[in-house]
């Protein structure tokens, strides 16, 4: 038979920090799905060094790896590129800020009148079903080539998917969550601040999630089209010129940020869901 040790001498096992979980996690993370999220940029990057160095495709329409390295390098010596990159930071920041606002009072406010819903409804279907390019030439007529064309622009491409999936959030809110809020006599305050926010901050927050990436594609067509900086801009110059080089550098910097904005966004939205156990990205 074994003995039971008496309290005193009950060894005592130190509680795991939350900084040695945390840790342990991180460790985790880049031991596995990091290894596996790497494997095929590996292979592609084999691909294209060998299709460069075999010359199976034309240098100038795909350059070697080490080419494309110099010519990023000497963007941001000769070119100024980081200028051009804040340029389209500064441009996606700003009508994303601007269209989510817009988007997320005005759905609020649809959702719990019927008759704003009413009054911006319909004209709110037809503008979205009008593609963001065939607003360019009108909006560069209005307000030419210049930031507050472009901030237009995202904010536009911005809107309507923010609206549409924070109005459908809290056209799903239980009936009986509405109904106890008036049981209790809230006011229409405390219901949009204790009852509404709360149902509808997954909606919200996986929307503007898209909607950032939305916006930072969105920003290339732009500039593109109706911009004399920023990346947009690099990729329809170079493009002009043949220079293959600086077209890869500004493709795999859009590529680099979109996924950076993404994963910042995916942060915000779990720190913001943190309370809900359930959710899943």
């Amino acid at each position: 038979m074994s003995k039971t040790l008496p309290l005193s001498h009950t060894p005592i096992v130190p509680k795991p920090s939350r900084a040695f979980v945390k840790e342990g996690r991180v460790r985790a993370f880049f031991s596995k799905q990091l290894y596996i999220g790497i494997f095929l940029p590996l292979i592609i990057f084999g691909v294209w060094q060998s299709a460069s160095s075999y010359r199976w495709v034309d240098p100038i329409f795909l350059p070697e790896p080490v080419n494309v390295v110099k010519a990023f390098v000497y963007m941001l010596q000769k070119q100024d590129l980081l200028i051009d990159i804040w340029a389209s930071v500064s441009i996606v920041g700003q009508g994303f800020i601007y269209g989510s606002v817009v988007a997320i009072l005005l759905s609020i406010a649809a959702g719990l009148s019927r008759k704003v819903d009413l009054f911006f409804g319909s004209t709110i279907n037809t503008l979205r079903h009008i593609p963001t390019v065939a607003w360019l030439p009108l909006i560069v007529v209005w307000l030419g080539l210049g930031a507050p064309a472009k901030i237009l622009i995202i904010a536009k491409s911005v809107f309507f998917p923010i609206f549409l999936n924070t109005l459908q959030g809290i056209r799903n809110i239980d009936k009986s969550y509405i109904e106890l809020a008036v049981a209790l006599k809230l006011s229409k305050w405390q219901l949009v601040r204790k009852v509404v926010l709360p149902s509808i901050l997954p909606s919200i927050a996986v929307s503007l999630r898209y909607s950032a990436g939305l916006a930072w594609a969105i920003v290339v067509v732009a500039e593109g089209l109706s911009g004399l900086e920023g990346l947009g801009f690099l990729i329809f110059r170079s493009q002009q010129l043949l220079m293959t080089d600086q077209l890869l550098v500004c493709m795999a910097l859009i590529g680099v940020i979109g996924f950076a904005i993404d994963r910042a966004m995916y942060a915000v939205q779990q720190r913001l869901l943190r309370w809900k156990v359930d959710y899943a990205a």
